[in-house]
């Protein structure tokens, strides 16, 4: 006996000696230096740290970021250094190696050994309380024996009450307390484990590591790793303030909005933000033949994965916003493939995507052709793409909410004016146009607007491109009023005609001490079959505005537009009128079903 259990301690031994040890992996130290932040990722630069040593040499750079894109990696040497390859790995661990989820979990597992403890406790003052009702069973079946046999002691019954009654009392506060701190520790558990997935995430039990082959010279060096992260986003965010004089320029405060959720904080870097699409492939992809498919099976662009089906214009939608929004999805398909180097199930994507928009381009209508709805439409990222380098180093942690940092700012000269559409609000608002003098391009994002230091509203800005003007509001304007009403209304025959007759009065009055510009809006009815129904604008107390632009868009849709000024403290009886008529004339057989807002 003692024989084999000296063998089994020497296999035990040779064992032990022969499994490398978990921490023989040596890792190399590196830190995040830049990153380029696009629209659904980021491309992360790391500076890694060499050994002295010359000759091949297998580096790890760990831990990885969990949204790590595998087939991202790629490493950059130097004149002293060759990298010879960059391969992703994961290995399993027993705990989470980040610190802040590591306090987490114990922080769990205390509260869990509490409330267990706690639960304990409870069940054992619950058996108590069990022997209390024996007890109490027992000393009364007791008191009956002694009454019968004229044997009863007061004095002891009167103590064995109270200790039960006292008892009982004391077991009923202490289960109270106790449930309420078990429910108090459940509760911290609930805390503690909303805190653990919010630090990136669950807790990880995979590490995943860089594993780069280097051949250097002699000496220590460094070399940059690069890689794509999931879960890393940005869009623009803008603040405008306007002076309270007129004279004063506009400021614009160009902000970025930055979701990082990547599970690796970003200390101290050089931040890029860019619209552009970060693509890895060097070649192009490759153009497939279009095939028509007529009436029998073919292949379904929207199915890229080959099997037979009907063909696009057989059993599939001819909606043009339907086949753009397919397309789409295509091309976002084949874009993350390229990030993941899966070229030729991108491929596919992007021909199946490119097939779509070419059926799509038999759907359009001659209206869709005339508002420029043609070629490329359904290509995902259309605009220009823009890059921002920001100045100074940021720091930028891995939190679950958004965080915002300063791109640059703007100053531009405004022309103020005021805008009044009595048909839809009683309100007037306050306008500027602005040209974009800047050299940038000013995004579609959402911004928060200032008159002085009083915050005014919210609005949703388009791309506006350098050197194109825009025009931006900034709230409703007290001191200004419009009302708009129906004066008059006749019915007339005219041959086989009837004529409709609107006479309206718009009023606006002004309780400034300068003269304002303002801009009135109103509309007749506008009918695209001219031969039904004639509309015509007559006696207008003042005279429609003279811009090109409008006359050119708006007027031909019988919008109607007045520019005028306002002189100070005009108002009640001294109002600003505007009066006009207008006329709808058409057939006594036709009837007017409704009206629509288009």
């Amino acid at each position: 006996m003692w024989r084999t259990l000296l063998r089994s301690a020497m296999l035990l031994l040779v064992l032990g000696a022969a499994a490398p040890a978990a921490d023989a992996v040596k890792f190399s130290p590196s830190k995040v230096t830049a990153v380029t932040v696009y629209q659904t990722t980021a491309l992360v630069t790391r500076e890694v740290e060499l050994p002295a040593a010359a000759g091949l040499t297998e580096v790890v750079v760990s831990p990885m970021p969990a949204h790590t894109m595998p087939n991202s990696l790629y490493a950059e040497g130097n004149d002293g250094t060759r990298v010879l390859s960059a391969r992703f790995r994961s290995r399993a661990i027993a705990e989470d190696t980040r610190e802040e989820v590591r306090k987490l979990e114990a922080r769990i597992h205390e509260l869990n050994d509490r409330v267990q403890t706690m639960q304990a406790d409870s069940k054992a003052m619950e058996q108590n309380s069990q022997f209390l009702t024996k007890l109490e069973t027992f000393t009364t079946k007791a008191l009956e024996h002694l009454t019968d046999k004229g044997q009863l002691d007061s004095d002891k019954v009167i103590l064995l009450a109270k200790y039960v009654s006292d008892e009982r009392t004391k077991r009923a506060k202490e289960d109270v307390l106790l449930k309420q701190q078990i429910a108090k520790a459940q509760e911290e558990v609930t805390f503690a484990k909303r805190q653990l997935e919010e630090a990136s995430g669950p807790a990880v039990r995979t590490e995943r590591d860089a594993v780069l082959v280097v051949d250097k010279k002699a000496g220590a060096g460094t070399i940059k790793l690069n890689y794509l992260v999931a879960q890393a986003s940005w869009k623009p965010s803008y603040k405008y303030r306007a002076g309270a004089k007129e004279n004063e320029k506009i400021t614009i405060e160009y902000l970025a909005a930055i979701e990082q959720q990547t599970g690796e904080d970003w200390g101290n870097v050089d931040l890029v933000l860019s619209t552009a699409q970060p693509l890895l492939n060097a070649a192009p992809p490759d153009l497939r033949t279009l095939e028509v498919a007529i009436g029998g099976s073919g292949l379904n662009p929207a199915n890229p994965g080959g099997k037979p089906s009907m063909a696009a214009n057989q059993g599939f939608t001819h909606d043009v916003k339907e086949l753009t929004k397919q397309s789409q999805t295509l091309r976002s398909q084949a874009t993350d493939n390229l990030r993941m180097n899966n070229d030729a199930i991108a491929n596919t994507y992007a021909n199946s995507a490119a097939a779509l928009e070419q059926f799509r381009d038999l759907c359009l209508t001659t209206e869709d052709l005339a508002k420029g709805d043609s070629l490329g439409a359904g290509m995902v990222g259309d605009g220009p793409s823009v890059t921002f380098r920001l100045k100074n180093r940021l720091t930028i942690p891995s939190r679950s909410d958004e965080q915002i940092v300063e791109v640059t700012r703007i100053e531009l000269d405004p022309k103020f004016y005021y805008k009044a559409v009595p048909v839809l609000t009683p309100n007037v608002y306050r306008l500027a146009d602005l040209t974009n003098t800047s050299d940038l391009v000013l995004l579609p994002g959402d911004a928060t607007m200032y008159l002085g230091t009083d915050f005014v509203g919210q609005a949703k800005l388009p791309l506006v491109a350098m050197g194109k003007p825009f025009t931006v509001g900034f709230g409703v304007d007290p001191q200004l009023q419009v009302s708009r009403k129906l004066v008059d209304r006749t019915r007339t025959t005219q041959g086989g005609n009837q004529v409709l007759t609107f006479h309206y009065r718009i009023l606006l009055s002004g309780y400034k001490a300068n003269p304002v510009p303002v801009q009135v809006w109103d509309r007749m009815p506008h009918s695209e079959a001219v031969s039904a129904i004639a509309v015509t604008l007559t006696n207008p107390s003042t005279k429609l505005s003279d811009d090109p632009l409008y006359k050119r868009d708006d007027l031909t849709k019988n919008l109607l537009r007045w520019d005028v000024t306002l002189a100070p403290k005009q108002n009640g009886d001294k109002a600003l009128a505007i009066d006009y008529d207008f006329k709808m004339e058409l057939d006594r057989t036709v009837s007017i079903g409704t009206f629509i807002s288009k």
